[in-house]
C-alpha cells in the first residue's frame, strides 16, 4: 500500500508574507518528522502552493499530518489531499511530475476538503480517497478515518494556538511540567487548557492509529 498526500495552504492569496509563511511551513513539517520520523518522502513543495509526499501506511499518514496541523501557528494551515493507490517514481527534481492512481486519487480528495469548507464542515481539512481496485477491507476503512477526520478536524479547528501547541508536545512526551515551563504557565493551568480543548481524545486517536490503544 501506497499513501500520496497532497497538501495546499488555505488562504494563500491573503498571506502578506508568502515566503516567510513557506519557511514556516518547511521548518514545521522538518519539526514534525524530526519528532515522530513516519514519511518514505515527507511534504515537499512542487508548484505554485502544493506540497507532495508519500506514506507508507494510512496510520503513519494521518497521525503525520495531525502533528503537522497542531504544529502550525496561527493564520498558517494546510488541507490535505490523501490518496491510497500506486504512485509512479519520479525523480526528485521533477516531484511536480508525480503521476499515477495514489496521485489521482489525492488529487480528488483535496478536491473534496474544498467544497466540504464552502459548505457545511467549514473546518474540514482532510479526507482520503482510494483509486479504483480496493478491496471491501480498505474501503471500509477509507469510509471509517474519513468519519474519525471530520471530527478530528473539527476538534483541531476549535483550539487555540496554544492549546494546539500543548497537544502537540503531550504527542511527543513532554510533561504537563515541561509544557508549564515553556509556556509560563502553572502546570494547573496546562491541565485545564488540554481538557477543555479534548486534547485527550485526539492523543487516544493517536495511540489507537499506532496500535497502542487497546
Amino acid at each position: 500500500m501506497v499513501i500520496a498526500v497532497l497538501a495546499d495552504i488555505v488562504g494563500s492569496r491573503k498571506l502578506r508574507d508568502r515566503e516567510s509563511a513557506q519557511r514556516v511551513l518547511d521548518e514545521t513539517i522538518a519539526r514534525v518528522e524530526r519528532d515522530l520520523p513516519l514519511a518514505a518522502q515527507p511534504l515537499t513543495p512542487t508548484v505554485g502552493d502544493e506540497q507532495q509526499g508519500v506514506y507508507r501506511e494510512l496510520e503513519d499518514a494521518l497521525v503525520s499530518l495531525l502533528m503537522i496541523q497542531l504544529r502550525l501557528p496561527e493564520g498558517i494551515a494546510f488541507r490535505f489531499g490523501v490518496g491510497i493507490g500506486e504512485v509512479r517514481p519520479v525523480e526528485s527534481v521533477h516531484r511536480e511530475l508525480a503521476d499515477g492512481p495514489g496521485w489521482y486519487a489525492a488529487r480528488e480528495a483535496i478536491d473534496i476538503v474544498h467544497a466540504r469548507e464552502s459548505r457545511a464542515v467549514p473546518r474540514t481539512r482532510t479526507w482520503i480517497v482510494g483509486a479504483p481496485g480496493q478491496d471491501e477491507v480498505m474501503q471500509s476503512t477509507i469510509t471509517a478515518s474519513n468519519a474519525y477526520l471530520l471530527v478530528r478536524d473539527e476538534l483541531v479547528g476549535a483550539m487555540s494556538e496554544r492549546e494546539r501547541r500543548l497537544a502537540y508536545g503531550r504527542l511527543v512526551g513532554h510533561s504537563q511540567q515541561e509544557l508549564a515551563t515553556q509556556e509560563g504557565i502553572s502546570q494547573p493551568s496546562v491541565s485545564k487548557a488540554l481538557r477543555n480543548a479534548g486534547a485527550a481524545a485526539l492523543l487516544e486517536g493517536v495511540a489507537a492509529l499506532r496500535g497502542g490503544g487497546e
